[in-house]
């Protein structure tokens, strides 16, 4: 299963993603944030870093970026589409999923092991794990903090679309303890902590963040 990660300018863990990828039995394929097509992908990794330099807003413009045209009408076609920090960011700006990240409650950036609960195992990104599994991550943020009216916030709780929520103290003041969410599909998933940094023994905290990657693989052999 071919599954493409996009480099855009300041992107810094897109090597690491196509690496998650390819430990997952995956075939990763980079793609240029100026490309005009997916390159027959079947999935799409959003990786973090600091796209076009965060200048604007964190992925405000990157969200324009010729290659997120096809990855947003990919998306609403069904393709699965994960966002890792920028890349969540990235993905509430082209508004594939609701919400926003503003600058940590504590105005520090952080980065540390996290340790995550999984709320829905459902998702096209998290069937390898189980509901209430808790998992250690690298996060590693400036604007993490998830935001959202009450509306909207509600509406992600009621309709499980709540995907992870930190464990312990809450690191960046996301409201709910939020720390991944879906669309409605659930072929889209952003979160802020970096699953494509614990998937060796050797660097990291472990290999919690395998799952992602190999969830992928899975639903996309089996579709």
């Amino acid at each position: 299963m071919k599954i493409g990660i996009v480099t855009f300018p300041g992107s810094l863990d897109d090597v690491d993603a196509r690496r998650a990828v390819r430990l997952a039995g995956g075939d990763p394929v980079a793609l240029w944030h100026g490309d005009h097509d997916l390159q027959g992908v079947d999935a799409v990794i959003l990786p973090g870093g600091f796209s076009y330099g965060d200048y604007l807003r964190c992925g405000a413009i990157a969200r324009f970026a010729p290659v997120m045209t096809e990855v947003v009408a990919a998306a609403q076609g069904g393709m699965p589409v994960l966002g890792i920090c920028n890349g969540f960011q990235i993905l509430c700006e082209s508004h594939l999923l609701p919400g926003a990240l503003i600058r940590n409650d504590h105005r520090t950036f952080i980065c540390r092991d996290q340790v995550l609960s999984v709320e829905n195992a459902d998702t096209a990104w998290t069937t390898d794990y189980a509901a209430g599994q808790h998992i250690t991550i690298p996060l590693k943020n400036g604007e993490g903090g998830f935001v959202a009216d009450q509306t909207t916030l509600d509406r992600l709780e009621g309709e499980g679309q709540v995907v992870f929520r930190y464990v312990g103290t809450n690191p960046n003041g996301s409201l709910r303890d939020i720390a991944g969410i879906t669309n409605e599909r659930g072929n889209v998933v952003g979160l802020m902590p970096h699953p494509e940094h614990a998937v060796e023994d050797l660097c990291g905290p472990g290999t919690d963040g395998l799952g992602f990657f190999t969830s992928a693989v899975k639903a996309l052999t089996s579709a």
